[in-house]
């Protein structure tokens, strides 16, 4: 086997620290825009979910349907993945009424169900494999999933549990870097941790969407959600012009 079939791009990012950096700022841009829409255009959550979801729906499309790894439409769809997430998420806890416990509750067992189908149909939920529509179907499904959990759970530890917008941050900051501890110092599956940082990087998102357009008697900064989603897309933007990404890749 020569090195040319040895080796092939899958089509989602190699993992680096910008990818982090650039993912917890879209899944904060999701809350904030998500809001935006829902609340500050008083569209509501169904209506915003639906607008959110055509749009996730499309980019989906348009990532299978592209050949390679192409970084401004990979994260334009990761961007749709956290602002449907955030709708979705507060329809369920809240228009809905299984509340902030019974949202995560169902979404957790969705995101489980997914990899398990996933793992059980292709042999492998690394991210590293993701180079045929079939494994890109089960990924943004399970990211889809992932971005509504972390929507449920920030709302819940931050609201619910009573940390604050602030206290919840710290939370799963510190949830985050036991993820990295485990990374560099135990043998532990590199696809589990990549999964667990991926999740717990929405719900941090989450807060910190929420700490910068809540009111300040909320314990929030009270920005304007617009302002502060045009600052996130900018940023976002701005990495990408930047710092070149790279396709993760896999060895046969």
């Amino acid at each position: 086997m020569n090195n040319k079939t040895a080796h092939t791009l899958s089509k989602v990012p190699e993992v680096t620290l910008l990818f982090w950096i650039i993912k917890i700022a879209a899944t904060t841009l999701g809350e904030t825009g998500g809001d935006a829409v829902t609340m500050s255009m008083n569209l509501g959550y169904l209506v915003g979910t639906i607008i959110f979801a055509v749009i996730f729906l499309i980019a989906v499309a348009a990532q299978i349907g592209v050949k390679g790894f192409h970084p401004f439409l990979y994260w334009a769809t990761i961007i749709a993945t956290t602002t449907v997430g955030t709708t979705l998420a507060d329809f369920a806890d809240r228009s809905l009424g299984i509340g902030y416990a019974g949202g995560s509750t169902l979404l957790f067992i969705l995101l489980l169900s997914s990899l398990a189908i996933w793992y059980r149909t292709l042999g492998s939920v690394s991210v590293d494999t993701v180079n045929s529509p079939k494994a890109e179907m089960f990924y943004w499904v399970t990211i889809m999933f992932s971005q509504t959990l972390g929507t449920a759970l920030g709302d819940w530890m931050a609201d619910t549990a009573g940390f604050g917008y602030s206290g919840a941050a710290i939370v799963f900051s510190a949830m985050l870097a036991l993820v990295v501890f485990l990374y560099y110092r135990t043998k532990v599956s590199r696809t589990v941790l990549f999964w667990a940082a991926f999740i717990l990087t929405r719900p941090l998102g989450a807060v910190v969407g929420d700490f910068l357009d809540k009111p300040i008697s909320a314990g929030g900064l009270e920005l304007s959600r617009y302002s502060a989603s045009l600052a996130l897309f900018g940023f976002i933007l701005g990495c990408l012009l930047i710092f070149k990404q790279r396709a993760a890749s896999r060895v046969h």
